[in-house]
């Protein structure tokens, strides 16, 4: 079995977070990228409601970047002890994440979202199993 250093585990997690967070600030602020996001029930730039839920969801994405790299000790936090159990929150959205733009019917999620999700669960097992 292949072994992922918890360090470079967590930097991975952060570095595709951080693309993600990018990425929903972007459709947020009118991107035309909707075909990529969301099962690409809205091509082109998001309506106004989905806007507030792209801020959202970069948030939450920041946030678990956070909890990752705290976990990983790359962050000093007093919350560090809060971030054992945080941590498996992080793995069980990443699998819902899988699952959900692996099985999208936009194929372009699927091809985008698809291999940064995976990524980003394998490297938060990493962490979280450290």
């Amino acid at each position: 079995m292949i072994s992922l250093d918890p360090e470079i585990a967590a930097w991975l997690y952060a570095g595709l977070a951080s693309l993600a967070v990018l990425f929903q600030l972007a459709l947020a602020f009118g991107a035309p990228w909707g075909a990529v996001a969301m099962g690409g029930r809205y091509p082109g730039s998001f309506p106004h409601h989905m806007r507030g839920a792209a801020v959202v969801q970069a948030v939450v994405i920041g946030a678990m970047a956070g909890v990752v790299l705290v976990r990983a000790g790359l962050v000093i936090s007093p919350w560090f002890d809060l971030t054992t159990t945080l941590v498996w929150v992080v793995v069980a959205f990443a699998v819902l994440s899988v699952v959900l733009n692996l099985t999208t019917p936009s194929k372009w999620e699927r091809r985008v979202w698809g291999p940064v999700t995976v990524l980003m669960l394998i490297s938060s097992i990493a962490v979280a199993t450290a």
